[in-house]
């Protein structure tokens, strides 16, 4: 498997502990990707009977953001230091998503 160094914002914490990806409040996916255009919703966000914990040493990064609208927007990525996912509206949201003014 070739691998590609990468660097991305982290996942800092995660409050969404019903998702499969989330092992003691920590975001264990290799990247999340944030938001549908309308919503900063986490898009990798699943829920199954079966947990991701083979890779708990691994913390996630944002791979990529949909969030034009977003101060830490650059070009649909992601420029924050770190983000935090949880609950908005019911759903799992990037909580560090602040509205640009356009």
């Amino acid at each position: 498997m070739k691998r590609i160094p990468i660097e991305m914002p982290m996942v800092k914490g995660c409050e969404v502990t019903e998702c499969t990806y989330n092992t003691n409040t920590a975001c264990h996916a290799k990247a999340i990707t944030v938001g549908a255009n309308v919503h900063p919703d986490c898009g990798t966000f699943f829920s199954s009977t079966a947990s991701h914990t083979k890779a708990i040493d691994r913390q996630a990064g944002v791979g990529a953001c949909k969030m034009s609208d977003c101060n830490y927007n650059d070009d649909f990525e992601c420029v924050a230091e770190e983000i935090m996912v949880g609950f908005r509206m019911d759903k799992p949201n990037c909580m560090t998503y602040t509205h640009r003014a356009m």
